[in-house]
């Protein structure tokens, strides 16, 4: 019993830790989400639960409210970042992510405080979110996201904050974005307002190609990506690539996954140029592409 005791004490004392810089941020009707001072000065919460760019107010800790202002927000992760004057209170003790491993316990937090908890239930590289933005790692919880809780830290058995939880990347899966990406998307935000993500306006299917591809090349390539739509306009068109080109590198490296592209051209800059290996009517040839910036998507 006395181990027992022991176990639920330091939870709480996790709970308390990591509760001393989260906050109540009220930036849409009727109810509130969490979010957590993530420098000083500086609130991160989920996107999806930020309905207004005005009139947001920040609740601390303590009780006392906060008038703040929308630095900047990501659909694609979905982040924003918010600027909060008074803010003489902890900021969050970020831990590392990495470090997680399947079946460590983990605590999701929500203003009040309120808290949830289960284990790390899967792991897994950087994936793409169905809005257009890259995660450094899947991070997938069993544990229960309460209404509220988007916004909120998930911590570690120690108090460290080691990721955001949010509801809007997923129906289905309770997921949670990695502290690494919020502290590079947090930066981001802040600097400029938004995140700039590069785009070709390209559709592109896998194929197999014939054995006069690899002579055409002059070494083997067995998958590429045709091409099976172009933006009005869009940068891919503007280089001059046709429907039916097929892309089989980027800058010399290969590509046969239309993840893979996508991949190398949020990384980057908009206005950056590249060199795209193409075969057209068996021919191979070589078109420089100027990345444009992907449009902004609306809430």
């Amino acid at each position: 019993m006395s181990a027992l005791l022991s176990f639920s004490d330091e939870l709480a004392a996790a709970v308390e830790r990591a509760a001393r810089a989260v906050v109540t941020v009220k930036a849409r009707p009727r109810i509130a989400s969490t979010g957590v001072h993530w420098r000083p000065g500086v609130v991160v919460t989920a996107e999806h639960t930020v309905r207004v760019d005005e009139d947001i107010t920040v609740v601390r800790p303590d009780g006392r409210t906060m008038r703040a202002t929308l630095a900047g927000r990501d659909p694609g992760t979905d982040l924003a970042v918010l600027r909060v004057a008074d803010a003489d209170f902890p900021v969050a003790d970020v831990g590392d992510p990495a470090a997680l491993k399947v079946g460590h316990l983990v605590l999701a937090l929500g203003y009040g405080p309120r808290a949830s908890w289960g284990v790390v239930s899967a792991l897994g590289g950087r994936w793409r979110t169905w809005r257009g933005g890259e995660i450094d790692q899947l991070l997938r919880l069993d544990a229960t996201l309460y209404p509220g809780f988007s916004g909120g830290p998930v911590v570690d058995a120690g108090g460290r904050v080691v990721a955001i939880a949010t509801s809007g990347l997923s129906r289905r899966l309770e997921l949670a974005i990695p502290a690494s990406t919020v502290e590079r998307i947090t930066g981001e935000l802040l600097e400029r307002g938004r995140v700039s993500r590069g785009y070709l306006g390209v559709g592109l299917h896998p194929v197999r190609l014939p054995s006069s591809a690899t002579r055409a090349l002059g070494r083997p390539v067995e998958i590429g990506l045709i091409v099976t739509n172009l933006e009005p306009d869009g940068p891919a068109m503007q280089a001059g690539l046709l429907l039916g080109d097929i892309l089989v590198a980027i800058d010399a490296q290969s590509v046969d996954a239309p993840d893979d592209v996508q991949s190398m051209i949020a990384a980057r800059r908009p206005g950056s140029t590249l060199a795209a290996t193409i075969l057209r009517a068996g021919v191979a040839t070589e078109l420089r592409l100027t990345v444009g910036e992907r449009p902004s998507r609306g809430r």
